[in-house]
């Protein structure tokens, strides 16, 4: 009879002979190829976002409720996001991997728990709120995110590549 699956000593065996560490010298060099995005690039990229889609709506529809419809469903997406790059950059949440990782889940969680907040209080903060409006600049917000990762620092070129 075939065997389909391998042996867990196999398995370990294939990993621990493609697995090279890295030198301080080649983890630098790795860090200046491929820059990281800070989390306050990408709030400030969803605040612009969020503010051209509320103008666009209150300009294309004439309409100052739906602006301030879509205003708010951007609000509830930047207010929580600024907290939880507060929380992930905060001294606390970068002691060790473990603290890392939990302060991860927990800022995620509140940045959640805002969110909905927000959501539930819309209905009485703005007056004739347009739950499509709102949505529209809730969901173009969220997805603006990717804008942050698209417009990021290029990677630099080494003079001897």
């Amino acid at each position: 009879m075939k065997t389909i699956a391998r042996q867990d000593s196999e398995v370990a065996e294939d990993l621990d002979a493609e697995f090279k560490p890295l030198t301080a010298e080649e983890a630098r060099e790795l860090r200046a190829k491929n820059p990281s995005i800070s989390p306050w690039r990408v709030v400030a990229g969803q605040l612009v976002v969020g503010l051209l889609v509320a103008l666009a709506i209150w300009g294309l529809t004439g309409r100052q409720n739906l602006g301030w419809s879509a205003a708010y469903g951007a609000i509830a997406v930047v207010i929580p996001s600024a907290v939880f790059a507060r929380g992930l950059t905060g001294r606390f949440s970068s002691l060790n991997p473990g603290t890392a990782v939990f302060g991860f889940f927990l800022w995620e969680m509140v940045k959640m728990a805002l969110s909905v907040a927000m959501l539930i209080a819309a209905p009485r903060l703005i007056t004739a709120l347009s739950w499509p409006a709102m949505l529209v600049g809730l969901v173009v917000t969220m997805k603006a995110a990717w804008l942050a990762v698209m417009f990021s620092p290029r990677r630099r070129k080494q003079r001897d590549e």
